[in-house]
């Protein structure tokens, strides 16, 4: 377990980058809830070990990429050492380009933290007052300004932030917007002049797409165990059959992650009336009901699969060039560890995996409002026909999911060759990662639209309780979401419980009485 990993990320004011690996909690902590960033002696010795490598290379006028060479198909230009700094205020200005509306506060907050820890492991040559001014605007809550379109995988959203540093760019700080000088200007900060691969080091790289992939594996994960509850609960008030999660039936597949969440349902309905009443009741149910363990077990091991590999990237230099210290000495490696493939198929593979869980919990809700399957009053209000009940969710599902299906088509399948012929593959697993950070969200909502529907399907059961559990979550969305008796204003309920589920409040409620679910 990684430092913080047992703490609600909202509970973590400060992270200390350098000594251990920076933990998804961490990431959300600054991304979503502001906490303070600062470096460990090791990671500043670190930086400026590899800091005063580079600068002797450029000394000794070394043919390095991006230090003594211009960028992309420009390698074969020669630059003078005394245009080191010109070069690189170049690059930032030049790749500044994105476009379209600006990325959300807790997007570029990641984007930035992402930097710091990439650029904090020693091998990219950039000074330690670049990164105290990055987590200086982390700190201050300066915000730059990065329109989020038209990033292959990184460079040109990069470049936006990088501008702030140079005093240039806009950001946002304390509601206003301001130029970025300005802003530094306001929070007592200066800019800085970047040196010799400082602009290149702060553009290349995985920070975006590992960014926005950290952020949706983490709404994914709350997604999926959120899943669970809002399954039972369906499950339960559509007179679903228990014996569908008999542990018998799982060990036969060979799926640890189908078990689990077979184990999960079983306590989360464990001493309900109605399961027990209505055990018998069919033979077998329809699959979005039996199916849970199957589907969503599935859904997890995928996110357990990008996890791995996010923890990876995340402990991983992406730079390029890297400055390998050897002795006194050392040597620049031109590669391309700036690739961003591994999270980028990961990321594709969580739309895919967050899509398939939209699908059946949007089979269920259709189940629960649908009185020909139900046995329910139809759209779940009792007097039908004068009110329309929770007939229109179910489109609101309905929407949500063509939605995740269209930007569940992989991203980093595609290619188009850029800076003439020189990067020819590219991953796009920015937009990969992006659309997987957007499904997340949807997928949220369609589950808050199935706790919605639960929760007043349940109150049909005047005769038979619920179970402990999932009673207990029927309360907590009652102290929030009145029961419907006549149509009114269903938006605010829907967000309400959509905030909660976000908050991971649905999660913790259930843990607290079962312990953790099983994921």
């Amino acid at each position: 377990m990684t430092k913080n990993e047992n703490l609600h990320p909202r509970d973590i004011k400060e992270v200390i980058i350098g000594d251990q690996e920076l933990s998804i909690h961490e990431v959300i902590a600054v991304a979503r809830y502001s906490a303070k960033v600062s470096f460990t002696e090791a990671y500043c010795n670190r930086v400026k070990t590899s800091r005063g490598l580079i600068e002797k290379f450029l000394q000794e006028e070394r043919a390095i990429y991006g230090v003594t060479t211009g960028f992309g198909s420009n390698v074969s230009k020669v630059i003078s050492k005394d245009d080191a700094e010109v070069l690189q205020r170049n690059i930032v200005r030049s790749h500044a380009v994105s476009v379209g509306e600006p990325l959300e506060k807790e997007v570029v907050r990641s984007i930035q933290l992402m930097i710091l820890n990439h650029l904090g492991h020693g091998f990219s040559g950039v000074s330690l007052e670049v990164l105290e001014l990055m987590a200086a605007l982390l700190n201050h809550d300066i915000l730059p300004v990065v329109p989020g379109e038209g990033s292959v995988a990184y460079l040109a959203p990069e470049a936006h932030i990088a501008l702030v540093l140079l005093g240039e760019g806009k950001a946002w700080n304390n509601g206003e917007l301001l130029s970025g000088c300005d802003a530094l200007e306001r929070a007592g900060l200066k800019p800085v002049v970047l040196g010799c691969k400082e602009g290149l080091a702060l553009l290349n790289g995985t920070t975006s797409v590992t960014a926005f992939a950290s952020l949706a594996l983490y709404n994914a994960i709350q997604a999926v165990k959120t899943a669970d509850i809002s399954g039972a609960m369906s499950f339960e008030s559509l007179k679903g059959t228990i014996k569908a999660f008999d542990p018998r039936l799982h060990s036969v597949k060979k799926h640890v992650e189908q078990g689990k969440t077979a184990r999960n349902l079983v306590k989360i309905l464990s001493g309900s009336e109605i399961v027990e009443q209505y055990k018998d009741y069919r033979l077998q149910d329809a699959l979005s009901l039996r199916c849970i363990p199957q589907v969503h077990g599935a859904v997890k091991k995928v996110l357990k699969n990008t996890l791995e590999n996010l923890m990876n990237e995340i402990q991983s230099t992406s730079d390029n060039p890297i400055i390998w210290p050897e002795g006194e000495d050392g040597i620049a490696l031109m590669g391309g560890n700036f690739d961003s493939s591994f999270i980028g198929m990961d990321a594709d593979s969580m739309c895919i995996a967050m899509g398939n869980l939209a699908k059946i919990a949007e089979r269920r809700i259709d189940r629960l409002v649908n009185y020909h399957v139900s046995e329910l009053p139809n759209f779940l209000v009792a007097n039908p026909g004068l009110n329309n009940g929770y007939m229109i969710p179910q489109y609101t599902a309905a929407g949500l999911l063509n939605e995740i299906r269209v930007l569940s088509h992989p991203a980093t399948i595609d290619n188009v060759s850029t800076c003439a012929n020189q990067e020819d593959v590219v991953s796009f697993a920015y937009f990969a990662a992006k659309k997987a950070y957007q499904i997340s969200k949807k997928l949220q909502y369609i589950l808050a639209i199935e706790l919605m529907l639960g929760t007043q399907a349940l109150d049909f059961y005047e005769e038979l309780s619920p179970s402990p559990v999932t009673g207990k979550v029927h309360q907590f969305i009652r102290s929030k979401v009145p029961t419907v008796k006549e149509d009114r204003f269903f938006h605010p309920d829907i967000d309400i419980i959509f905030h909660h589920i976000r908050e991971g409040e649905i999660v913790t409620l259930v843990e607290e009485l079962i312990g953790e679910i099983e994921f």
